[in-house]
């Protein structure tokens, strides 16, 4: 599994944990989801950008961008992504 992958599919997991447990909505920073899959903040070993791509990927209607940094992604990039999912 790639990177991109990884990023994807721990997003997923929490958002799957967010409606398991009957939440409204769930909060995730770049920074927070970088670190719990592994690489950051290691300058040599972070792939920041590829972490951003997926959170933004994974944006559909309905989610709110908290805040996004300057130049489009970095570790302090927080979407807030409301619950249940839906595919459209």
């Amino acid at each position: 599994m790639d990177q991109r992958d990884c990023f994807g599919s721990e997003l997923a997991a929490m958002l799957a944990r967010g409606e398991r447990q009957g939440r409204p909505h769930v909060e995730v920073n770049a920074g927070e989801l970088h670190r719990l899959v592994g690489g950051y903040p290691n300058a040599g070993q972070h792939r920041m950008p590829m972490c951003c791509e997926a959170m933004l990927t994974e944006r559909r209607e309905g989610d709110e961008i908290v805040f996004q940094p300057e130049h489009q992604s970095g570790a302090a990039l927080t979407i807030r992504y409301r619950l249940p999912r839906r595919t459209s």
